[in-house]
């Protein structure tokens, strides 16, 4: 099966297709951690790796995305993260015990951090910049539909069918990409071939995973290490370029890159602070916490291409501004609800919120990845992928953090606590997120 020339729409709409499924994987898999406890005998700090792992993955695979495209095909790069994904999903259909599942979490994030680069590359490359906010916003909406289905996709699935169905009736999906995309993505010759530069590849992937492993652990020592293989990867870097780190001295996309790791960091957070709140809190079951997530991530989804267009025709300001307005007070709202018992407060707080996504989180990786010169665009994609999934990592393991401290804290109301701790931690991020739109606005950065 080859193709000759492109057909942008189902090439995006194809690679986005594996960017959903590990959100949904993700989402779902949030909703059946407390069966999982229990039938492995672990806590929730090691059941949370189930997410840092793919997440790290995620992060650790993305800095390759810029050398992979610059010395292979789309057509190469598109096989290689869908098989990756699939062998993930047969590995973690059969796993019988906690680590073999970990192993195809990570074999999903290898592949979902080799097509998420790809998926910006195809937009930013092929598509005409004055149809590139809905376009993103499509693609977007088509990965955010996951949030929306993921939790009742796992509450349903674990109460009728077992965990690993999760796995297994995503297989169709998969295979209905992978066939789309081979019709619609065509092959390129590739006269050189470069040396990736595996040094700093392997002291980032260290960077990466120490840091987020003393976050779990609360390690200084860890952190320490961390910090050191930060500084070696910069001076790696240097002698043969994996990154070119030049992009952040583009203070414009710095700023809006912060924003885009912020809208990162909300919903995967919340996607572990609310099941975990509902079930041990309000005594809500899988499925009705599941349900609970759905009307928010459906209207997310649904404004993100008409968020999109706004900003196509007037601008990013208005968008970027209205969204970050309605995260903060959805965000405020639910700290609230969280002090009583409302579940429909709480609901009405989470709307909100993803209302606040899907009129700007679209829009502040469009508007970031706009204001790099061409030559820098590959690698401004790299680096904007590499922190954002590491921002999701980061989020949920400081959330998970949270809970365990309010859990352990004796408190009547400990779980209660500690889900709103981690609330106004994504809060404090979110206002300094709008502070940064506003000061941009002034220096007329932004239109």
């Amino acid at each position: 099966m080859n193709t000759k020339q492109w057909h942008v729409m189902p090439a995006i709409i194809s690679t986005a297709i594996l960017s959903f499924c590990g959100v949904l994987i993700e989402t779902s898999m949030n909703v059946t951690f407390p069966e999982l406890m229990s039938l492995f005998s672990v806590g929730p700090a090691a059941i949370q790796w189930l997410t840092t792992a793919n997440l790290l993955a995620v992060a650790c695979i993305v800095p390759l995305s810029a050398y992979l495209i610059r010395n292979y095909s789309e057509r190469y790069i598109f096989i290689l993260a869908n098989s990756l994904f699939l062998i993930g999903m047969a590995i973690d259909s059969i796993a019988p015990t906690l680590s073999i599942l970990l192993i195809g979490r990570i074999l999903q994030g290898m592949g979902t951090g080799i097509a998420l680069p790809l998926l910006f590359h195809i937009i930013m490359s092929r598509v005409e910049f004055e149809k590139r906010g809905l376009v993103m916003g499509v693609a977007t909406m088509t990965t955010s539909l996951a949030p929306a289905i993921g939790p009742s996709y796992g509450g349903i699935i674990l109460a009728y069918m077992g965990w690993q169905m999760i796995f297994v009736t995503l297989f169709p999906l998969i295979l209905l990409s992978t066939f789309f995309g081979l019709k619609s993505i065509p092959n390129r010759d590739v006269l050189i071939i470069e040396k990736v530069n595996w040094l700093a590849f392997g002291v980032l992937g260290i960077a990466l995973s120490t840091l987020l492993i003393s976050i779990e652990k609360l390690s200084v020592i860890l952190f320490i290490v961390s910090m050191l293989s930060f500084v070696l990867f910069y001076f790696f870097n240097k002698k043969k370029m994996l990154l070119n780190l030049q992009v952040f001295k583009n203070t414009t996309y710095l700023i809006l890159l912060l924003g885009v790791l912020t809208y990162q960091m909300i919903p995967l957070a919340l996607s572990f602070i609310l099941p975990n709140h509902l079930q041990l809190v309000l005594n809500l079951s899988s499925v009705q916490a599941g349900l609970f997530m759905f009307p928010g991530a459906i209207l997310a989804a649904i404004l993100y291409p008409l968020s999109g267009h706004i900003l196509d025709r007037l601008g990013a300001f208005k968008p970027l501004v209205l969204g970050l307005s309605l995260a903060i007070i959805g965000l405020a709202f639910m700290t609230i609800a969280m002090m009583g018992k409302s579940a429909l407060f709480l609901l009405v707080s989470d709307i909100l919120v993803k209302a606040g996504m899907g009129v700007g989180a679209s829009n502040m990786i469009t508007s970031a990845l706009t204001k790099l010169e061409k030559n820098l665009e590959a690698d401004g994609n790299s680096v904007l992928n590499t922190l954002q999934q590491f921002a999701g990592a980061f989020a949920t393991a400081v959330a998970s953090q949270f809970f365990a401290i309010g859990q352990a804290s004796g408190q009547v109301n400990g779980e209660s606590l500690g889900a709103r701790n981690g609330v106004y931690f994504i809060l404090v991020f979110v206002v300094i997120t709008f502070i940064n739109i506003l000061i941009l606005k002034n220096r007329k950065a932004i239109s």
